[in-house]
């Protein structure tokens, strides 16, 4: 009689000379090395493996393939594809405990709204010394989550996984946070960044305030010459290119921008004082500038707390408010004229000035 399969399975393979390394087997002599010797790492490969070799060959209907399977699929073939995959795994990841299990014929408005209310998010307060604070979600949060299941379940019934799939409710569209930092908080930030030493994080806060660079396209500019990997200050003619050449083309549109003469002095003084990357630290590009954020912001002082984003949202209120036309401000803030148009046209001395004059004329 022969041996029942074992299946899929993890094994230790130990040589002579070499650190020992996981490795799937399966039935038929199939063996995969995972590359790791780490145990959890490799169960996370050996999930995937028997994820993928259980996948349909053909189209499955919406009750024969779950959310899992879906995000799975979305996130191995297109996922790679993108300018920043990292993003669609954050979502994915997010989204799994509540929709693993959950049959695609089952996602549905109140199943939609149940994970919008039960969407909870944990942030580490370690820098601060205090506890992890755990609060709701907030619904742009939810949103970017839920478009990425949308997305997966579109795809899956593009490329002929699934024969149908039904429509995600998504949370209505959350109210633009209208706080912009005046001037008085952002001197606050600074001289609190100076005080914690963070020199990287007022470089940062000087170039989002004067152009509006979004993080992750100010993190990567250089002070001088062009690379392929991002954008980089062009201090001869005073052009602040965002986009590196192999960089893709996303909805975040990195247009060039002409770099004002308060920015352009800072950025020919760091060069002049050797530094190679506009935010760096001890002579390295940084990540992200999670690390000392916090600190600044408690710092400074403030009544309120402000995200590296709100920079971005204070250049644009302060172009508004000095009188700055639509289009000069879409095109330097890499904005759409329809955001500046509902979100801070208002804000503008011309606002609705015509029409104000006419009414005020009383018909004259």
């Amino acid at each position: 009689m022969p041996m029942p399969s074992k299946g899929a399975r993890l094994f230790l393979r130990e040589r002579a000379g070499r650190e020992a390394t996981w490795v799937i087997k399966d039935t038929g002599g199939i063996e995969q090395s995972t590359g790791t010797g780490d145990r959890g790492e490799a169960e996370i490969q050996l999930a995937a493996y028997i994820t993928k070799k259980n996948r349909r060959s053909g189209p499955a209907g919406p009750s024969e393939m779950t959310c899992a399977e879906v995000l799975s699929i979305y996130g191995e073939e297109h996922a790679p594809t993108v300018a920043d995959p990292v993003r669609i795994g954050c979502a994915i990841d997010a989204l799994l405990p509540f929709w693993g299990d959950v049959a695609v014929s089952d996602v549905k408005g109140a199943t939609c709204r149940r994970y919008a209310t039960t969407r909870k998010v944990t942030r580490s307060r370690k820098r601060v010394g205090l506890p992890p604070l755990v609060h709701p979600a907030a619904p742009a949060t939810i949103r970017r989550e839920m478009n990425v299941l949308g997305a997966a379940l579109a795809y899956c019934v593009r490329e002929g996984y699934l024969t149908s799939s039904p429509p995600v409710t998504m949370p209505p569209p959350p109210e633009t946070n209208q706080r912009a930092l005046t001037r008085n908080e952002v001197a606050a930030l600074m001289r609190s960044a100076h005080r914690l030493g963070h020199k990287h994080l007022m470089h940062f806060i000087v170039i989002s305030v004067y152009t509006g660079t979004r993080k992750s396209a100010a993190l990567q500019i250089r002070l001088s010459g062009p690379w392929t990997g991002g954008g980089w200050f062009d201090l001869d003619a005073g052009i602040l290119y965002r986009k590196g050449s192999d960089e893709r083309s996303t909805k975040k549109r990195r247009t060039p921008t002409s770099i004002p003469r308060q920015l352009l002095a800072h950025a020919r003084r760091w060069a002049q004082q050797g530094d190679t990357w506009a935010v760096q630290w001890r002579g390295a590009r940084i990540a992200d500038t999670n690390t000392g954020w916090d600190k600044v912001v408690e710092g400074a002082g403030l009544t309120w707390r402000p995200t590296p984003h709100t920079l971005k949202h204070t250049a644009i209120t302060w172009a508004m408010q000095g009188g700055a036309s639509i289009p000069d401000v879409s095109a330097f803030f890499s904005t759409s004229v329809e955001t500046i148009e509902r979100v801070y046209w208002h804000l503008s001395p011309h606002f609705q000035k015509g029409a104000v004059s006419a009414i005020e004329r009383g018909g004259r």
